[in-house]
């Protein structure tokens, strides 16, 4: 087993051991593997007997259950929005009735990393570092953000590569005032052929 299945089972079974309603729930698929595909990491795990998580039995089978979702989108979705955000966003294919148990625990597992910080780093510390992160990624997000404008304002009002919502509303009002005239116009017309 590499050393990110490794990390990940370590991790999620860390989360899971301090869920008994979750290893129950898993419990009953016990041999099932299942693979999360986040290119350009795929991970392969099986539940075990215990309801925790296992290195798959047999490499070269196919899982039960893949779920795939976009690498680049995980450290937001979880510091920001949380599992069940990330969870949503996830693509499933597999066996039904586990892949509706795994994206239940998965969502409602609930990982207290300012309690296991500080167990190593102290209360104190361990809230500075939590309350760190927020602040990081809300500022990240805050960037993010603003790329996003300044890359709509460019391509809409500077480059004019991509029409504004001002000139697509223009532009619609104008062809509805065209629709228009082109009716009175017909009218115009057919009424003029029947004098004549």
């Amino acid at each position: 087993m590499q050393f990110a299945e490794q990390s990940f089972v370590r991790a999620l079974n860390h989360v899971l051991a301090r869920s008994p309603w979750a290893l129950q729930r898993l419990q009953p698929f016990a041999g099932f593997a299942f693979r999360v595909d986040a290119t350009p990491i795929r991970l392969d795990a099986a539940i075990a007997e215990n309801g925790l998580l296992a290195a798959k039995a047999q490499a070269d089978t196919a899982p039960e259950v893949i779920l795939s979702l976009s690498f680049s989108e995980i450290p937001g979705l979880l510091v920001q929005d949380g599992m069940d955000k990330l969870i949503s966003r996830v693509r499933i294919e597999g066996n039904v009735e586990f892949a509706e148990t795994l994206g239940f625990v998965f969502r409602h597992l609930d990982w207290d990393i300012e309690e296991d910080l500080s167990t190593v780093f102290g209360d104190i510390l361990a809230r500075r570092i939590v309350t760190a992160g927020r602040e990081l990624n809300a500022v990240h997000q805050r960037g993010l953000e603003a790329v996003q404008g300044n890359v709509a304002e460019y391509l809409t009002e500077e480059s004019e590569l991509i029409a504004s919502r001002v000139a697509l509303e223009t532009w619609r009002e104008e062809i509805v005032d065209l629709r228009d005239g082109v009716a009175r116009l017909e009218k115009r017309i057919e009424r003029l052929g029947r004098q004549g």
